[in-house]
């Protein structure tokens, strides 16, 4: 279902884009190329002296990084089609090279946190990383349905409010893992998309 109609007449300032796409490589490995834009809804003057028009990337971003089954980063690479600054933004590119190594899935977020923070990396692209873990997720999930053991607890359970190890999900789809002790939950009506 989507937002109610604004309750008050509005012109856009400010969309931001972003975009991942995830490829399983004829080598085993796979990539997640994730790209970042932003526009503005109008215009203002650049940093060169003209004028930036209404529409324009203001950033123009991408990062991909490549990661084994296990979701550790092997390669990484960053690259600026536009950013409000040109060379002196794109000249940490070759910094985001320091992702390889990290897991997606053991502390990815707080070590690229760490690694970036202030002027030891670009605001936009450490952002841009920071949506990686949640991809590789939904890459592996083909994956993980295949090889998964009965004597395992499925990763995903307790990752979030829908999927809380108590909760009526659990209690349907993973019934083995359920811990909850109501066994009346209230199922709750899929999402309803209007006509």
């Amino acid at each position: 279902m989507p937002l109610p109609p604004p309750d008050s007449p509005r012109q856009p300032l400010h969309t931001r884009t972003v975009r991942v796409q995830s490829y399983g490589r004829d080598d085993g490995l796979i990539d997640l190329e994730a790209e970042l834009i932003d526009v503005k809804g109008y215009d203002f003057p650049s940093n060169d002296g003209g004028v930036h028009v209404a529409g324009d990337p203001v950033h123009h971003m991408h990062l991909r990084i490549t990661i084994d089954l296990d979701c550790t980063i092997v390669a990484a690479q960053a690259a600026y089609d536009d950013a409000p600054y040109n060379a002196h933004c794109s000249a940490i590119a070759p910094e985001y090279a320091d992702l390889v190594g990290m897991n997606l899935l053991k502390g990815f977020r707080h070590q690229v946190k760490d690694r970036y923070a202030r002027s030891a990396g670009c605001t936009h692209m450490t952002e841009l990383s920071q949506i990686l873990p949640t991809v590789a997720v939904q890459t592996m999930a083909k994956l993980r349905r295949t090889e998964r053991r009965a004597d395992v607890k499925p990763f995903q359970l307790d990752g979030c409010h829908a999927l809380r190890s108590d909760g009526a999900v659990a209690q349907v789809h993973y019934p083995q893992w359920y811990t909850g002790t109501d066994a009346s939950l209230e199922a709750i009506p899929p999402i309803s998309h209007p006509s």
